[in-house]
């Protein structure tokens, strides 16, 4: 079959060669194509590339192996690069977004944590903080949220964020039951 006067196996690897191309920007330049995908919400630049790239690998090899017709040849690869990207999405993308995520914390998510002062908050002025999570150990600068020094090795807790300084309060783990 022939497409313009070009043979269809020639345009599959005419889209291959430009689909890995483009995947090889995507790569360097990607951050800028993710603000499309995330106005859009579908159209996503990596699984319209492997869904490319799929498409024209399978029509390609097809083309060469199999004495099938090439419309034939063509729904099957669509068919395949389908079930690929899918594949794709849920496995690997979905994942790694949520992944990504949750490696992140924000100012606003370190309220009511539990902290510990590495280096002492004087009377109106800045100490250092440290909060251990799963993930490692967050340092920020604190202030106390009440007149008064708080000394190193102190538990805080953090009350309040503001511009990246935490303002913390002593904090005592009471762990007596009441009778």
């Amino acid at each position: 079959m022939t497409v313009f006067g070009t043979p269809i196996d020639t345009i599959y690897l005419i889209i291959l060669i430009a689909a890995g191309v483009l995947t090889v920007l995507y790569l360097f330049f990607g951050d800028i194509l993710d603000g499309i995908s995330e106005a859009s919400g579908f159209l996503n630049p990596a699984l319209i590339l492997a869904f490319l790239t799929f498409f024209s690998a399978t029509g390609y090899v097809l083309e060469h192996v199999t004495p099938f017709s090439s419309l034939l040849i063509m729904a099957v690869s669509v068919l395949i690069a389908l079930i690929l990207d899918t594949l794709l999405n849920i496995f690997v993308l979905i994942p790694l977004s949520s992944a990504e995520e949750s490696l992140s914390y924000t100012e606003e998510s370190l309220k009511g944590r539990v902290g510990k002062i590495i280096i002492p908050i004087p009377e109106d002025g800045f100490g250092e903080i440290i909060i251990e999570s799963k993930f490692g150990i967050i340092s920020k600068p604190a202030t106390g949220y009440e007149e008064g020094p708080i000394a190193e090795g102190s538990q805080v807790l953090v009350i309040e964020v503001k511009n990246g300084v935490l303002f913390v309060v002593p904090y005592e783990n009471d762990l007596h039951m009441a009778d």
